[in-house]
């Protein structure tokens, strides 16, 4: 039985920094992330991760691709290849050379909460230690128990293999002191944002797959891939939200824009820290 996520993760304080990843890259038509985009432009969109960084521990938002997957022919083919879709990853494992990258220890990690269940999510939750969560809405988790498969985008082991690391929460939940899960549903039943208050006064809401790219926003335009019938009005009250989120002192980064400047800064090479 999968149990509910209990009490506030083990960490201290206001959140220091945010560490952005690019974990692999995915070719997407723009209209697959945006209703009503230009189905002839194409983009090798990012597949993102972020590390909110304590004083005492970290946090995982979001985990790439299962590299081990990606690398096994067999399984590559029964996975990402089809429909013309599939997926990039550098050399190595991203996730883990991103971690050692930032100077952070997975020994200090305190929790991990997947944004969806979507493939390119939740490959790197295989290298989340024993005894530390792996935090879902309860919405997702059951859409994955009703059967979300491969044509869902969903590799389901990448959740089940967790086993009993996997919590459930409900809705809008505090994680962490400066640390909040946001209900954005729509894109998947149980999609969920995060906003992160850092100690410096800075927030920065990462809108994850309720809005893949800044046009997402600027435009409020809902992403185009809704897996669940009668889903759309969801989807777009979600990118409404965050759309009227940003503001002063609030920054909202979409979570495939290779154009974004945390994604771009760290496509090019730099180490990005947020403060």
């Amino acid at each position: 039985m999968v149990r509910t996520l209990e009490g506030l993760l083990p960490v201290s304080g206001a959140p220091l920094a945010l560490h952005p990843f690019v974990v692999g890259y995915e070719p997407m038509r723009e209209s697959m992330s945006i209703h009503g985009g230009d189905q002839s432009r194409h983009l090798l969109e990012p597949v993102t991760a972020v590390a909110v960084e304590y004083v005492d521990g970290w946090v995982l938002l979001d985990t790439g691709f299962n590299v081990a997957v990606v690398r096994d022919p067999e399984r590559r083919r029964e996975v990402f290849n089809y429909d013309s879709y599939t997926a990039v990853v550098p050399l190595g494992d991203p996730l883990l050379d991103a971690v050692a990258g930032a100077g952070l220890a997975w020994r200090d990690l305190a929790g991990c909460a997947i944004s969806h269940i979507h493939l390119d999510h939740t490959g790197g939750i295989r290298h989340v230690p024993a005894g530390v969560p792996v935090i879902l809405q309860r919405r997702e988790h059951m859409w994955l128990e009703s059967g979300a498969g491969i044509r869902d985008v969903v590799l389901p082991s990448d959740v089940i293999d967790a086993g009993e690391r996997v919590r459930v929460i409900d809705g809008e939940t505090v994680l962490a002191s400066g640390l909040t899960a946001l209900d954005t549903h729509g894109h998947t039943p149980g999609h969920q944002s995060f906003r992160v208050e850092l100690a410096s006064g800075r927030t920065v809401v990462l809108a994850c797959d309720a809005a893949d790219l800044l046009d997402n926003l600027d435009s409020r335009r809902r992403c185009s891939v809704v897996p669940v019938a009668g889903a759309e009005q969801a989807a777009q009250d979600a990118v409404e939200r965050l759309a009227d989120m940003r503001g002063p002192g609030v920054e909202v980064w979409p979570g495939h824009d290779p154009a974004s400047w945390p994604w771009d800064a760290t496509m090019r090479g730099e180490r990005v820290r947020v403060v």
